[in-house]
């Protein structure tokens, strides 16, 4: 079955600033130092970005942690289609986890919206349940800190 996790995240700029701070690696690599992940790494390639980073697993549930051990390996691939929408697959190499969807942006009033929608499965009898809750509230705490960046990231151009 899995978890849906969707979330609106809203700048005051147009949408061609939005998708080019979004495709832009320094961009990303200061949501990841924002993010203070252990180790990361950015490839922006004809509006594909990969974003292949490890996170420590302290701080979470000791059953999550038996799972993933001391660090998460984490790569999210943006296939950006358009400057208005990207497929999204994010996997957790060597565990039984993974998530797709999409982003959108839409304009409206020289204010863009990025709607970020996602699936989270986790392929785990018993406690699949479990972490893909803990994974569906890690992500929004990471797209609150790129919204976070993004806002400062504008406001500075």
């Amino acid at each position: 079955m899995g978890k849906r996790v969707v979330k609106d995240i809203t700048y005051d700029a147009p949408l061609d600033e939005v998708w080019a701070m979004l495709t832009d690696p320094a961009f990303r690599e200061r949501v990841l130092e924002r993010m203070k992940v252990v180790r990361g790494s950015v490839v922006v390639e004809g509006g594909v970005v990969t974003l292949d980073q490890v996170q420590s697993a302290s701080g979470l549930p000791s059953f999550a942690t038996k799972l993933v051990g001391d660090e998460i390996r984490i790569v999210q691939v943006e296939t950006w289609r358009s400057p208005e929408r990207a497929d999204i697959e994010v996997t957790i190499p060597g565990k039984p986890g993974e998530m797709s969807g999409t982003a959108t942006l839409t304009e409206s009033g020289g204010r863009t919206t990025q709607r970020v929608d996602l699936e989270v499965t986790v392929r785990l009898p018993l406690v699949g349940g479990k972490i893909e809750g803990l994974v569906g509230d890690l992500l929004l705490k990471a797209l609150d800190a790129e919204h976070r960046t993004g806002v400062e990231w504008l406001a500075s151009r």
